[in-house]
């Protein structure tokens, strides 16, 4: 199924959030207003299939693990279903992180060191069982037992530790606390 694949970090319009809504609706994946609200502004990328219709998505957020105490973007994708098993996934993201790796260098300093996977798909896991592969590294298991996996920006610097509890970016902190 061929498909393009559309650069949309920071560049969410209302009409682009609500068919985002019908997808994850359509796949019986986000119900809740308030979270495909703001699941979509975090857009990163989609897809369109041969007629418009946005059949992916990928999404990011900037996040401190208490274990790595360094900001990388949480990344997740959804397919809907008839994309599925369809060997979009690697290429997807490795687009997907060539948008935020390319925003990160325009910025004056870096935000980001990378981008942090959480593998909710039991086959993605039991594929991806290197510690070392072509584009993420191990890092260790998620309080919901989901391996978690980064990949690294070309020539990233380890930033000054940061404190992921701190009030400022509470939400995210919050939310970084349960991903480790």
């Amino acid at each position: 199924m061929p498909f393009d694949i559309i650069p949309v970090w920071k560049q969410v319009t209302p009409e682009l959030q609500a068919e985002l809504r019908d997808m994850w609706q359509a796949n019986n994946a986000l119900r809740d207003p308030a979270l495909v609200a703001s699941r979509a502004e975090q857009a990163v990328c989609i897809a369109r299939d041969e007629q418009g219709k946005v059949i992916a998505v990928g999404t990011a957020v900037l996040r401190v693990l208490p274990r790595l105490r360094q900001p990388m973007y949480y990344y997740r994708q959804f397919f809907a279903k008839e994309l599925r098993g369809r060997a979009k996934a690697v290429p997807f993201f490795e687009r997907a992180k060539e948008i935020l790796e390319a925003y990160n260098a325009t910025l004056p300093a870096p935000q980001s060191l990378g981008v942090l996977l959480e593998l909710e798909n039991p086959q993605l896991a039991a594929r991806y069982n290197m510690a070392q592969g072509d584009l993420t590294t191990f890092i260790g298991y998620s309080l919901r037992g989901l391996q978690l996996r980064v990949s690294y920006f070309k020539d990233a610097v380890l930033l000054p530790p940061r404190d992921p509890t701190r009030r400022a970016g509470a939400p995210a902190a919050r939310r970084a606390v349960r991903a480790s």
